[in-house]
């Protein structure tokens, strides 16, 4: 239960960066509400899954959904710029949390 967690708050993560995005420094209503309520979400899930997992690992995981579906959502949705390089750079994000996830997870 805890890895779903993890994964829920990662993608939370990626709200709380999508709604940032469009908050307009704070200046929109709507998107600006959405970040603080996703940052909410996502810091809590993670304050809960820590309960049992290791800090290292869990962190990592989390930040590596969220560095990742945050590029992944700019580069689809956003129209930003996709090339080899990133492609490259996401594929190790994903390689060094599933390294650290076989490496031991939880207690």
């Amino acid at each position: 239960m805890a890895w779903l967690m993890i994964i829920v708050a990662g993608l939370f993560e990626v709200a709380m960066a999508y709604s940032l995005k469009h908050s307009n420094g704070f200046s929109a209503l709507l998107p600006s509400i959405g970040f603080f309520v996703f940052a909410v979400l996502s810091f809590g899930l993670l304050a809960l899954a820590l309960r049992t997992l290791e800090i290292g690992t869990a962190y990592a995981v989390w930040t590596g959904i969220g560095a990742v579906g945050t590029a992944a959502l700019g580069m689809i949705v956003l129209g930003e710029d996709v090339s080899l390089l990133k492609i490259a750079s996401i594929a190790l994000i994903l390689l060094g949390v599933v390294g650290l996830n076989l490496a031991g997870g939880s207690h």
